[in-house]
């Protein structure tokens, strides 16, 4: 076992180490020379590490923090890239109005969620494809949005912070004891993501979020009532940024291609905490392709080394004893689906790929009148929502969305989370050699009649309309073909145990929201950060110390 330390001092030493790898070009990241051999032998085939963990996103960092605080080496394998050295513009990050290769995951044309305006799409850029920090996941009938890097989604989402609704959990996830959730593992999930709250005060007097003033008055004008919102982002640096004291980031209209200064992202929380520990490696574009179990009852990967223009370096295999997998709703699935299908875990079960859902996402946006503008100065991170989840025939709870286009834009903008019991099933494509998605836009009425009930009620009380040039070249009020917020796949109690212990195989979890069955009525990071904090703290005493 390994002294703890205080979880600043591990968070302070694995900055230093993510620093130290970024000016140096490295794609392997580690705070101890130990650690760093330990990596280096990870190049030749056959290499054995105690505990891998695939991915870097909420549950897979969580994990790694847990894990190395309990003295466990464990590796951490990355698709994606390091996002802290900067480019040639200064920038780490490209911006939202004006994105380069920087935004996107080998695209040729990014692909924003607001696709017009006006009908025409002043959004996109033609870019060269190249390793960027978001993806857009393209099925056929939805499309998500995944983040690409070492925080993976934590780098290109708005950091809404949001504990679930404690009656809602208990639907969702009954055999999770909601109690210990809520009285140990939400708390302790909100401390360590560093989760705080905007001041009331500035709120209201700042210019830079005028428009959910606008959107809150006009909520209360239907019987409507809003609430704050917590967020990771640093709401004294916001502050600093308005006065002009420290360069703009949530005030530049970033956030959907990251954000260059303000958010705390994991790579400055948990998975510096982690690197901190001295225990925990990881290594960038690093794309694991096959997982199979040995004779021995260890796990064999089949690890591709890119670089961020595509190109294959290596390929590697890789053995652990204990395998976490934390790729994410449809990396997780997708591999597990792929060990299924072609034999290399034959007996995993029939439950994998089921239970998919988009988290009732519904975009929409309104038109205001001429009095009520919503001002030129828009901060990208939302600090308020509409939250009307205990209507019993419609629950909604919907962000207040920035547009900070620069301009006046007279748009109110949304992103609705609704309870939608639609659910769809991930199949494996031999011939594609990915997973699809078997999901209809039918099946997304509910969420689509959800959302237009509680807007429908806002325009009727403000005599307003909603936008039809936003979301592509058709006449479309509401996007219901793409998510933020993808969930499920490999549900708990179901694809596992109750605690992420894969059904059929020993040493085999799964860690990411594709334990959580397709909703949890908010945004949901929160939630896979305390499941896994649960999960990991059980399956480390009962199967990791205790052999």
């Amino acid at each position: 076992m390994v002294a703890h330390q205080p979880l600043s001092r591990r968070r302070m030493l694995g900055l230093a180490a993510l620093g130290a790898a970024a000016l140096a070009g490295q794609t392997t990241i580690t705070a101890a020379p130990r650690a760093a051999a330990a990596a280096r032998t990870a190049g030749g085939s056959g290499t054995f590490v105690p505990a891998v963990v695939i991915g870097t996103g909420y549950g897979a960092a969580v994990s790694a923090l847990r894990l190395g605080e309990a003295g466990v080496p464990t590796l951490m394998l990355e698709m994606g890239q390091l996002w802290n050295q900067p480019g040639p513009d200064g920038n780490v990050f490209s911006g939202m109005l004006k994105p380069d290769k920087r935004s996107s995951w080998f695209k040729t044309r990014t692909e924003a969620p607001l696709g017009s305006f006006l009908w025409l799409d002043l959004a996109n850029r033609d870019i060269d494809p190249y390793a960027g920090v978001l993806d857009r996941v393209n099925f056929d009938q939805m499309s998500v949005y995944v983040g690409r890097g070492v925080g993976g989604g934590s780098l290109v989402n708005g950091g809404m912070a949001v504990t679930p609704r404690r009656s809602y959990f208990e639907e969702v996830l009954p055999r999770v004891d909601a109690a210990e959730m809520y009285d140990r593992y939400f708390p302790r999930a909100n401390a360590t993501l560093r989760v705080g709250s905007i001041d009331k005060g500035w709120f209201e007097q700042t210019d830079w979020y005028k428009f959910a003033r606008v959107s809150r008055e006009q909520a209360e004008k239907a019987g409507l009532k809003t609430t704050f919102v917590p967020n990771v982002y640093d709401w004294d640096y916001m502050r600093r940024e308005a006065d002009g004291t420290v360069p703009k980031s949530g005030l530049a209209a970033e956030v959907i291609y990251g954000n260059n200064h303000g958010k705390v992202s994991l790579d400055k929380s948990y998975l510096a905490a982690a690197l901190g520990t001295g225990k925990v490696t990881i290594e960038t574009l690093h794309q694991v392709k096959t997982i199979r179990q040995q004779k021995d009852g260890t796990y064999l990967l089949t690890v591709e080394q890119k670089d961020a223009d595509g190109k294959l370096l290596a390929t590697k295999e890789i053995s652990c004893r204990h395998l976490f997998l934390g790729a994410g709703s449809l990396g997780s699935t997708e591999l597990l689906l792929r060990a299924r299908e072609t034999g290399t875990l034959p007996n995993l079960s029939s439950e994998v790929g089921a239970g998919w859902g988009p988290n009732g996402n519904i975009m929409t946006a309104r038109a205001n009148h001429v009095w009520n503008p919503t001002g030129t100065k828009q901060s990208s991170i939302p600090a308020l929502g509409i939250d009307d989840w205990d209507n019993p025939d419609a629950p909604v709870f919907a962000e207040i969305a920035p547009m900070p286009a620069g301009v006046e834009t007279w748009v109110s903008l949304y992103l609705a989370i609704t309870k939608n019991p639609q659910r769809g099933t991930f199949v494996y494509d031999a011939a594609k050699d990915r997973a699809d998605l078997r999901w209809t836009r039918e099946q997304n009425a509910p969420a689509v009649a959800a959302a237009k009930s509680l807007f429908d009620r806002i325009n009727k009380a403000n005599t307003t309309m909603y936008r039809y040039d936003l979301f592509g070249k058709q006449l479309k009020a509401f996007a219901d073909d793409f998510c933020y917020h993808p969930l499920g796949g490999c549900v708990l109690g179901k694809a596992t145990d109750d605690y992420g212990r894969v059904a059929g195989y020993k040493n085999l979890y799964v860690t990411d929201g594709s334990l959580i069955p397709g909703s949890i009525g908010v945004n949901p990071f929160v939630t896979i950060t305390a499941l896994a904090e649960r999960n990991v703290e059980r399956i480390i005493k009962q199967d990791i110390t205790a052999s």
